[in-house]
């Protein structure tokens, strides 16, 4: 009985080594570029769940053998666990799309992020009408940018305020278009999301219309809506 424990009791400080390796692994692969940014959120994702398994397997064991059987293995779940959900938690909630823009009926077009490397025979096409449904229902605060001053002006502000963005990089500067595309690039997983900014004129005024779209996952977890948001606050102040 004695040699089952002790064998459960490693296996649970495996797992939970296991765990830790996963949760922090994963986005440090995924930064080094070791792996791709998805499959580093997966190992992440995965290392969430062992940490999840080793905090159940070590609170089965503390109450059956005590705490100094199963100390060690619950520490590390907790830990674990907890990094987990303060990262992961903050995604739940938003709606499962991943090309956001401030103009659903008109939105801002893709012009070179379709010849971009790893976008290469993707469809930069706005999704339609049941993008646009889900997003007025997930961000029903999310709008376009009215400024008093002329669309040359205002376009000005964008490019210059785009270039202070970090880990942005503009891709297209079309001033006759009054237009900026670009990559932006998250911090720990280095997912890249296509994004497009368009000034128009408003009867003397302007109005700034943003699309951001992610390449990887079907979902987001709100990182385009919260990029158009940023730009615009960053804007309004600059």
């Amino acid at each position: 009985m004695a040699n089952a424990a002790a064998g459960a009791g490693r296996i649970t400080l495996f797992l939970g080594i296991a765990a830790v390796v996963g949760v922090l692994g994963g986005p440090l692969l995924a930064r080094l570029g070791v792996v791709a940014p998805l499959a580093g959120f997966g190992i992440f994702a995965l290392g969430g769940l062992l940490g999840l398994l080793t905090l159940i397997a070590a609170l089965i064991a503390v109450v059956r053998r005590g705490f100094v059987s199963a100390g060690p293995a619950l520490v590390l779940g907790l830990v674990v666990t907890g990094i987990f959900m303060v990262i992961a938690l903050p995604g739940r909630g938003f709606p499962r799309i991943n090309d956001i823009t401030t103009d659903v009926n008109n939105p801002p077009q893709f012009v070179i992020a379709s010849s971009l490397p790893g976008n290469e025979g993707r469809d930069m096409r706005y999704p339609g009408t049941d993008f646009a449904t889900q997003q007025i229902a997930g961000y029903p605060d999310l709008a376009a940018l009215k400024m008093t001053a002329p669309p040359d002006q205002v376009f000005q502000r964008v490019v210059a305020t785009a270039r202070q963005m970090p880990g942005w990089e503009i891709t297209r500067n079309d001033t006759a278009a009054r237009t900026v595309e670009g990559v932006a690039t998250s911090g720990w997983f280095r997912f890249k999301d296509d994004f497009v900014i368009e000034v128009r004129p408003d009867n003397g005024a302007s109005v700034v219309q943003m699309r951001s779209k992610s390449r990887d996952g079907r979902g987001d977890i709100g990182a385009n809506a919260a990029r158009i948001k940023t730009f615009f606050a960053s804007l309004t102040r600059g």
